[in-house]
């Protein structure tokens, strides 16, 4: 039994990615997190939802290295990386799509792809990376020379997808895929991650529409307070009551 149980100890271990543990976090004074903990399973989709204000931001900041954690552990792909700055992150495999997309909107695309690329491990495969990256969004390939500035939100939704495609991840974090998007243009992006994660990608979703959230991820996460109110596969929490309630309309 003890060997047993070994096993399926190293198993589960190995099958996560991303471990987030007890993570305390905030701004000031304001304490936003408390000891809040949630995992990324390698080839998953992993969706946290939750009201406006309830944490989720800010948890994939403290994750991501853009806001030091109070607290807590955060571990990629078996090693701390708590405390190790962004752009560390970055070049181990870590991808934060921020909210607001964040372009650099004087530059042109292919610029701001290209600035994906900046880690050794991303920089050998940038000519491979950049073509598929294209071919997932063909719109790009035809505006590359484009300043990021003059696209619609739509496609500046794809440009910041893209460039954290270029730094080769591991692991895609996305905080508010559909925020301020027409409706044909947020299935487009669902269909672009459906195909990420068919090919083996990580991805770490924060989204506003719970319906959307929910019908894409392999597990979820609803936050409130800043604590993960409750957790499980998206057709358990989709008919727990009050999720239905609160977030679902229902």
């Amino acid at each position: 039994m003890p060997d047993v149980m070994t096993e399926a100890t190293a198993e589960t271990m190995s099958d996560t990615l991303l471990s987030v543990e007890g993570l305390e976090a905030g701004y000031g004074e304001v304490q936003v997190l408390w000891g809040l903990s949630l995992k990324a399973r390698r080839g998953k989709l992993t969706a946290i939802v939750g009201a406006n204000g309830a944490g989720k931001t800010t948890t994939l900041r403290a994750i991501a290295g853009t806001l030091t954690p109070w607290g807590g552990r955060v571990m990629l792909d078996g090693a701390d990386v708590t405390r190790v700055p962004s752009h560390v992150k970055a070049a181990r495999g870590l991808a934060l799509v921020p909210e607001g997309r964040q372009l650099f909107s004087a530059m042109s695309v292919a610029e701001n792809l290209e600035l994906g690329a900046f880690s050794p491990r991303a920089s050998r495969r940038y000519a491979e990376r950049l073509q598929e990256v294209f071919t997932l969004f063909p719109r790009l390939a035809e505006r590359q020379r484009q300043r990021a500035g003059t696209l619609s939100g739509g496609e500046q939704q794809m440009v910041a997808i893209a460039r954290g495609l270029m730094s080769d991840p591991q692991i895609l974090i996305i905080d508010e895929l559909s925020l301020g998007l027409a409706p044909v243009v947020v299935y487009q992006l669902l269909a672009t991650l459906k195909r990420l994660k068919q090919a083996g990608l990580t991805i770490l979703l924060v989204e506003q529409n719970v319906h959307l959230a929910l019908a894409l991820s392999d597990y979820a996460y609803v936050v409130a307070e800043g604590r993960i109110f409750t957790e499980g596969l998206p057709a358990e929490l989709a008919a727990k009551p009050e999720i239905r309630r609160a977030y679902l309309g229902l």
